[in-house]
């Protein structure tokens, strides 16, 4: 196994990439660069500005260099992603041990997959970081100003144009981070739904492993919260699981946000404040106070209903009165204002309490930033929340004194309302007060984080009543009725896939919830992954055959889908096709099993889309990897589907040891790769028959006593892609040991198709490629112990004496026995195959005639011996091809239906060559020697011996007036010659003794 996986490492690393990869990375380079070009692009623009443009030039090869490494760095890091994931695949393969309890098998490679993941995020950022800042911070001034009345335009500079030249770019990092976080809460979801057991793990080194708090046995009324916390995490699977849930959607807030110290440098020249003037609070609003008190020389604080203070003691605009004090509920207790400016300030620190409990931040982070601040009262306000365990958390003996009544405190507050919706949505975290939380939502994230975080301090809550009610003070809660409301303030609890569910169909989050990875993300959450699967690979089918009949993937109506939300899909979104098939292939390892057919096809539609786009980009020794995955017989046919593709003789070679090793059915993707492509270009729909008649000779003219010539190029120079694939797929059958028959099978199909067809060149290209000799010599090796051309009865190997030697020539071995097996096997396949060398001998010999008046005009006695040479030569190789067809072709019929199709074919091709050949004997005999016109008169000798069928196919093809006008002809060329002085052969013996000159009228017969 460590081999096998070591030859796969060789062979990632040394990967060819295909033509249309290439292309394909031209076209998205500008997209996905790691190379910013704004820079040129800003210079390019600032000198065209002022002079004209410069005249055209060379480039250098280092101006080609500098266009192209972009490119070429997005191809490379893409390629390397790609194998990385199969990498880590092909060892899951190995390692894991399908229906495991706990997820041992699988963690590693989705550790594995979030690094890669992590990786490029770094390199991105390194790129991309100062557009994504100035994104995010022009995001946090809308949100202060969206309910602060200041106008969002002024102090916020537009780049717009610039922005817009980067958006892709920030896209795709945006898109990495989201994919990190995905392979992160796989993670985390996988050690909920299969836990690994501590002992396990830590026998294992597993990374990232998500430990479950352990169950305390003897709590008591003075433990403290943080144990009662991890007690209730331990006792409940459901809050474990919606503990994981928040803590990671408080790291991705965290990880993917902007840092909180830029966020903070950023607001203070939004509140109209120099860096280190964020100390001074309400600084306006105190100055303003201080103004009244010197005016009046008030030794004591202001009083909203000190004399004339309502019209003295106003805001900027004069539209408001101003707190009197500065103690942080003045606002709420006098019902007076700030100036504006602190507004934005005062709105500005409680969004950044908000991002720091959003993100997880522990109590001492809390605490030290807002001591910085000077307002330490909101990190005191802040202290309590029984998940942070940091040291300087909440670590009180409790006695009774759990946290339940700051909680019911913290959602008063947040319920009631302060001064801003920020500061109401900072409660309603530490409380799990629903509805302020959800007034602040930007995001998917936001909302699934709201309603989890409620949720669970609710759980935790009813924990307490029902486990610990000692610890909860009823009596006190009762006796304020202003804590008699509920956290969900009538939203009703959903379970999880309810939730996900309801957030895809309703505002504001509809549109972010459809897209891919969020509907990922929420069905690896609802535990609901093969169903999003299932839907996606409809979609994907549908998208597939939008604009025509797809090859790789057939069509899938809406039957599956019922109405679901599901997310748009392509065969050109590479980057989800491969998130979606390895997060696919970890849940099949994990044991789930689609039983439908149809569903596990409609789920297996997004890896054979991945295979497609793996092919595509030239990654070809990972298809045998990916397809392995798939059922058996869909393995086949997606195999099948890609290996015409692969033309390389090594690589091939390669491909054909990865598929068995992986155990795919050799024979069975050979032989589906060649009947594909035929069902996919199926024969002429204006025949009438299977098998038209050939047009060797010219078109038939009205006068019938004219013989027709051979046509010139009648067998053409086109073939079409589909052809050339069926022809490259054949070329497979040559690596593939053994299966005799079933490559001459498919050998002789194939010729039958390129007759039916037309595809005289496809036919001619066949023969030519892949011959017989080369088929033979590839696979006797392993049938009789010796590679051997066994068409051949001259071998030398089988004919000697010796080890295979046969001393007795009347005594059959049992190699021969084997070899006249091979060979009755191979008939048809041998006969087509002879067929079309004929056809290409007749084709060049007709060439050569064409130049036959050239080479006769010339003075040049050099030219023309050589056509006299080259016509003898394409004349001999005529006679060697035609003549073993006529004594009987396509004999050897495996069964009825067999035979009835080579008499079709018999009567379509045979009528055709005859005729051809006569005239070819018939014209030599003209140019070469007069004694072709007696094997033309054999030839008709031949044709009505007792037991040739070549009458039959005339008779039944409606041509034998053709054959007789044709040896009608020959017959007068031969009275015609003498009186011309043709030559006369010499010699008669290769005539068998036989002589011209019984047609010669002068001649005297001598009497014996």
């Amino acid at each position: 196994m460590t081999s096998r996986l070591h030859q796969r490492e060789e062979s990632w690393n040394s990967m060819p990439e295909s033509e249309a990869f290439d292309q394909e990375t031209e076209t998205s380079g500008e997209e996905y660069s790691d190379v910013s070009m704004e820079d040129q692009s800003e210079e390019n623009s600032d000198d065209t500005s002022d002079v004209d443009p410069p005249s055209p030039s060379l480039r250098t090869v280092r101006d080609v260099r500098r266009a192209v490494q972009p490119l070429q760095a997005t191809a490379d890091r893409v390629g390397q992603q790609v194998e990385q994931f199969a990498e880590n695949l092909d060892r899951l393969s190995q390692r894991t041990q399908r229906g495991q309890k706990d997820c041992r098998g699988v963690l590693p490679a989705v550790t594995a997959f979030k690094k890669i993941a992590h990786d490029t995020v770094k390199s991105l950022k390194s790129v991309h970081f100062p557009e994504r800042q100035h994104q995010q911070t022009r995001s946090w001034r809308s949100r202060i100003r969206s309910s602060s009345g200041r106008s969002a335009s002024g102090s916020v500079h537009s780049d717009h144009g610039d922005d817009q030249g980067s958006k892709t770019s920030i896209k795709d990092l945006q898109r990495w981070e989201e994919e990190e976080q995905t392979w992160e809460l796989l993670s985390l979801m996988l050690q909920v739904e299969y836990p690994i057991e501590p002992s396990v793990a830590e026998e294992l080194a597993i990374e990232d492993y998500h430990e479950r708090p352990a169950q305390e046995n003897e709590l008591h009324r003075y433990s403290s919260e943080k144990d009662v916390w991890n007690n209730f995490l331990a006792d409940h699977n459901d809050a474990w699981e919606r503990h994981t849930v928040v803590q990671w959607l408080k790291k991705c807030a965290d990880t993917s946000s902007q840092d909180i110290e830029v966020v903070v440098k950023d607001l203070e020249s939004g509140a109209d404040r120099g860096s280190g003037l964020w100390a001074h609070s309400w600084l306006y609003s105190k100055e303003a106070i201080k103004g009244q008190k010197r005016l009046r020389s008030w030794p004591q604080a202001l009083e909203p209903d000190s004399p004339g203070i309502d019209v003295s003691l106003r805001n900027a605009d004069k539209t408001k009165g101003l707190v009197t004090q500065l103690d942080p509920d003045a606002i709420t207790r006098q019902g007076r204002s700030l100036e504006t400016q602190d507004y934005y300030f005062e709105r500005a620190t409680w969004l950044a309490c908000w991002e720091m409990a959003r993100r997880g931040k522990d109590w001492g982070y809390i605490r030290e930033w807002c001591q910085e601040r000077v307002e330490g009262w909101r990190a005191a306000a802040m202290r309590g929340d029984p998940r942070d365990h940091s040291n300087s958390g909440l670590h009180l003996q409790a006695g009774w004194q759990t946290r339940t009544l700051w909680r019911r405190t913290c959602a008063l507050a947040a319920k009631n309302g302060g001064i801003d919706k920020y500061e109401n949505a900072v409660y309603g975290v530490l409380s799990g007060y629903l509805p302020s939380t959800l007034a602040v939502c930007e995001s998917w994230n936001d909302r699934l984080f709201t309603h989890y975080n409620s949720y669970l301090l609710t759980q935790f809550d009813n924990y307490l009543k029902e486990e610990f009610a000692d610890r909860t003070p009823h009596a006190l809660i009762q006796q304020h009725g202003a804590f008699g409301f509920k956290m969900s303030a009538g939203h009703r609890p959903y379970s999880a896939i309810q939730l996900i569910e309801r957030m895809k169909r309703t505002e504001p989050t509809a549109q972010e919830a459809t897209s891919l990875l969020k509907l990922m993300q929420g069905s690896i959450i609802a535990k609901s992954f093969d169903d999003f699967a299932i839907k996606q690979g409809v979609r994907l089918a549908q998208s597939a055959n939008a604009h025509g009949k797809s090859r790789i993937i057939p069509n899938m109506d809406n039957k599956l889908l019922e109405g679901s939300v599901t997310a748009e899909i392509s065969m050109t979104d590479y980057d989800m096709l491969r998130v979606l098939t390895h997060v696919l292939l970890i849940f099949q390892d994990l044991g789930i099993k689609i039983e439908d057919p149809e569903r596990r096809v409609a789920a297996d539609n997004i890896v054979v889309a991945y295979i497609d786009y793996l092919s595509k980009a030239g990654k070809h020794q990972l298809l045998p990897l990916y397809a392995s995955r798939l059922l058996p017989d869909q393995a086949v046919v997606c195999l099948a589907r890609q290996l015409p593709l692969i033309r390389d003789h090594r690589e091939r070679q390669t491909m054909m040891k990865l598929m068995e090793s992986y155990g795919i059915d050799l024979p069975g993707v050979l032989m589906n790769q060649l009947k594909l492509i035929i069902l996919d270009a199926p024969p002429n729909p204006k025949s009438n028959t299977a098998f038209t008649s050939l047009m060797i000779l010219e078109p038939a003219t009205n006068n019938l006593d004219k013989v027709r010539p051979v046509r010139r190029n009648f067998i053409g120079d086109t073939i079409t892609n589909d052809e050339h694939d069926l022809i490259r797929g054949f070329e497979w059958y040559l690596l593939m040991d053994g299966h005799w028959r079933q490559t001459m099978n498919m050998g002789a199909a194939l010729y039958k198709h390129f007759l039916r067809s037309r595809g005289l060149a496809a036919g001619r290209l066949l023969s030519k490629t892949v011959t017989f000799s080369l088929l033979s010599l590839s696979k006797t090796g392993k049938l009789l112990g010796r590679a051997i051309d066994i068409s051949k009865d001259d071998d030398e190997d089988y004919n000697v004496n010796g080890e295979n030697g046969n001393m007795d020539g009347d005594v059959e071995t049992p190699i021969d026995q084997q070899r006249h097996l091979l060979l009755n096997q191979a008939a048809s396949f041998l006969d087509f195959e002879r067929f079309f060398v004929a056809l290409d001998a007749i084709e060049a010999w007709r060439d050569v005639a064409a130049r036959s008046y050239e080479s006769r005009e010339t003075e040049n006695k050099k030219l023309s011996d050589e056509w006299r040479l080259a016509f003898k030569k394409t004349l001999q190789e005529v006679e060697r091809t035609v003549e073993p067809l006529l004594q009987g072709w396509l004999q050897y019929a495996r069964d009825d239906k067999e035979a009835a199709l080579f008499k079709d074919i018999r009567i379509a091709c045979m009528p055709e060559v005859v005729l051809a050949y006569a005239e070819v004997l018939n014209v030599s005999a003209r140019y070469a020697s007069r004694d072709y016109y007696l094997k033309s008169m054999d030839l008709a000798a031949m044709i009505a011996a007792e037991g040739s069928n070549l009458t039959d196919c005339f008779m039944a093809a409606g041509r034998m007036t053709e054959l007789v006008t044709t040896f009608a002809h020959a017959s007068r060329g031969v009275i015609s010659a003498d009186e011309q002085g043709s030559k006369v052969a010499k010699s008669k013996k290769k005539l068998k003794g036989r002589s011209m000159d019984i047609w010669r009228p002068n001649v005297i017969v001598k009497q014996r």
